[in-house]
């Protein structure tokens, strides 16, 4: 993700979504090709990862992309939190035997806009998350659940390990959809972002359906009968 030059310095964007670095006189804004972007923040990024602790957190801070801190519990810490919790429950997915190829293709196409949409959340005023990537979820949706019969009850998570796992990752999802919302009821948050948790918890649902089925355990069903009261 870009972090700015100078501490607690946030990077500009462009109406392209070009992102603008403070130039080596310390005072011109500059935009920099991407592939020299992306070898400045490798550069960063690596320099960040060669020690592990810092001890900067120990005073219940930790840093965001534009070099500010903020509590670690905050409306922001919690939201991307979320976000790397629930690409880490994808990655258990994948970790499933039976997932077919097609799946496992896109699951991992969406842990990597995963990583960009934590980026976003991470570094205020970015935009990584389009308009396009939310239709993309839509239209593997409609694939999918093309071939699936109606559902005339609800179901219950499970329906083999991959199936039940896509639940827990479907239900995480929307955990971290509420946690977005509550940051932008007092943080600018881009409705994109929104929308494409929104999606992709919808897209879980019918991927677990299809795995329920491609697995031959088939869908639990909900048994709405009235239980009985006890004597």
């Amino acid at each position: 993700m870009p972090v700015a030059s100078r501490a607690g310095e946030r990077p500009k964007q462009d109406a392209k979504g070009r992102v603008a670095w403070r130039g080596p006189d310390g005072r011109a804004w500059q935009h920099r090709p991407p592939a020299q972007r992306a070898s400045c923040e490798s550069l960063k990024m690596g320099n960040r990862l060669s020690k592990i602790y810092t001890r900067t957190g120990d005073d219940g801070s930790t840093g965001l992309g534009d070099g500010s801190r903020t509590p670690k519990d905050s409306a922001r810490v919690e939201a991307y939190g979320t976000v790397d919790e629930l690409n880490s429950n994808l990655g258990v997915l994948l970790a499933c035997e039976g997932v077919p190829d097609d799946i496992r293709e896109g699951l991992v196409r969406i842990q990597h806009a995963l990583f960009d949409l934590g980026g976003e959340l991470c570094v205020p005023g970015m935009a990584l998350i389009h308009d396009a990537d939310v239709t993309t979820l839509e239209q593997t949706l409609d694939h999918y659940n093309e071939d699936l019969p109606r559902l005339k009850e609800f179901i219950l998570p499970g329906g083999g390990v991959a199936a039940a796992q896509c639940h827990v990752a479907r239900t995480v999802c929307r955990r971290a959809e509420r946690r977005v919302v509550t940051l932008a009821r007092n943080q600018s948050v881009r409705p994109e972002v929104v929308r494409y948790l929104n999606r992709l918890s919808d897209l879980l649902f019918v991927l677990a359906r299809v795995l329920a089925r491609a697995s031959g355990h088939g869908e639990v069903l909900w048994r709405h009968e009235k239980r009985k009261k006890p004597a």
